[in-house]
């Protein structure tokens, strides 16, 4: 069989992929922080390592798959003070906000999705491990930093070596600079300010770094050695970087086998920006256009390819996602029409045919995730089906067809099925119906009247003037 290759940002070259239990895949992914709206920018890496999760589920591995919540930051309390409520009616807002769009989006829900301010124990419990170990060490004020310096391989996933951020260290200058050993330490625990949420600890009142929280979470959930960690291009560096410094540090062990990161999405070919005023959520887009599409169109590009958004490329996703979809609905129609019977011999010839497209398709997705490559042999198994299969074929070739169509286009999350639209006429029938049989007291009619209702997207409301839809 083929061998899965993956980019690793640790080696910069592609790795046969070789889990650390066979069968099975460790993997970790950066969620988002939870203080607004997810932009769209989120919804690049959120969609790619949702596909990527896919595929390995269509390969057979059992995967374990953790995204974090970053539920206590500074943005967050500054949205809280503005509004006057608790950070954490800030951040639980966000969190099922953040979930409904990825449900849009058809992101598969992680294994796991742990929240900072819920792990904060483990944190401790890793800082204190890294002072014991020296790796760490105490301020005056309570604030715990990372001795940079102690980990020898620091810069290995970002190929920055110390020397070389020396020039750039002024820019690293922050408040508190002066009780840091040396300028590289970044902090792993820090004191509370007024007014904000702080946890007891050994060192002070106060809250973790951002850094630590994934260590730790990573831990917990799939424990010291995982086989990918993965997230945007700009966690890199520092975040990814001081991950792996804190958690090789405390564990002794290498923290990850293979890096993935995805590229960014601009905007009109401009870096996506509020000041720019072409920053937009994801409800913005899924406003405009079907959330499917936007999937299809994040996934036309390989994931460490920059990524360009604009009306025009949006309309050309459109018309590819038609083109998937119209393949599905024509043979679901010749599928309605089709005689029983089994595929005849010339039918079973065209199925292996048709099956080298599913192999075409496997082998863009073993070659780092290519899913624009994989999408392409998508549609020329669309094509082949549209040239291939008509009126006088055999239910059994039909539904082997449009199985093949489904099943490649649900890896990438697409879904080509569309539920029928409803006609307004239908709607009221289904109504009126559902009134005659409550009057009939067949309440089991009524209940499944509006449940195929609900199914369509359709809620009803029993009011004082009568059934509102």
């Amino acid at each position: 069989p083929v061998k899965m290759k993956i980019y690793n940002t640790l080696t910069k070259r592609k790795e046969e992929f070789v889990p650390i239990t066979p069968g099975e895949v460790k993997m970790y992914v950066c969620g988002p922080t939870v203080y607004n709206l997810i932009h769209i920018g989120n919804a690049r890496p959120m969609i790619v390592f949702d596909t990527v999760r896919r595929y390995f589920e269509h390969k057979g591995y059992k995967v374990n798959y953790v995204s974090n919540f970053t539920d206590v930051d500074d943005k967050i309390i500054k949205k809280a003070i503005e509004e006057g409520v608790d950070s954490t009616v800030i951040s639980e807002r966000y969190i099922a906000e953040c979930k409904k769009d990825m449900e849009s989006l058809n992101v598969k829900p992680a294994t796991t999705h742990p929240q900072a301010t819920q792990e904060i124990c483990g944190m401790l419990d890793m800082i204190q491990e890294l002072i014991d170990k020296g790796h760490a060490y105490a301020a005056e004020d309570g604030t715990v930093y990372f001795r940079v310096r102690s980990f020898k391989e620091y810069g290995k996933l970002s190929h920055k070596n110390l020397d070389d951020l020396e020039g750039g260290k002024r820019s690293l200058l922050v408040s508190g600079e002066d009780q840091k050993e040396d300028p590289f330490d970044f902090v792993l625990w820090k004191p509370k300010k007024d007014g904000e949420p702080y946890w007891e600890s050994p060192w002070c009142k106060g809250r973790p770094g951002w850094h630590i929280e994934c260590s730790v979470m990573s831990k917990k959930y799939l424990g010291e050695e995982i086989d990918i960690h993965a997230g945007g291009e700009d966690l890199v560096f520092p975040h990814h970087e001081n991950e792996i410094a804190q958690s090789e540090a405390a564990n002794g062990k290498t923290f990850a086998r293979y890096w993935m990161h995805n590229a960014f999405l601009n905007i009109d070919n401009k870096k996506m920006s509020k000041s720019a005023g072409n920053f937009f959520t994801v409800r913005d887009i899924v406003a405009k256009y079907d959330p499917q599409v936007v999937r299809f169109f994040m996934l036309s590009a390989h994931y460490r390819s920059p990524l360009n958004f604009s009306d025009e490329l949006m309309e050309a996703a459109k018309n590819g996602l038609d083109r998937i979809r119209t393949a599905a609905a024509n043979l679901n129609f010749l599928l309605e029409k089709a005689g029983a019977g089994e595929a005849t011999e010339e039918e079973k010839k065209l199925l292996k045919e048709a099956a080298g497209y599913a192999v075409k398709f496997d082998e863009a997705m073993d070659d780092d995730f290519n899913t624009a490559d994989a999408i392409a042999a998508i549609f020329e198994l669309v094509k082949f089906a549209n040239t291939n299969a008509g009126a006088d074929n055999s239910a059994a070739y039909i539904k082997a067809l449009l199985e093949e169509i489904k099943e490649l286009a649900d890896v990438c999350g697409l879904i080509v099925e569309k539920k029928e639209e409803m006609l307004d006429e239908d709607v009221e029938a289904l109504i009126a119906e559902r009134q005659a049989a409550r009057k009939a007291k067949n309440f089991a009619r009524a209940d499944e009247i509006r449940d195929e209702l609900l199914e369509r997207g359709i809620i009803l409301e029993d009011t004082r003037e009568g059934v509102k839809w």
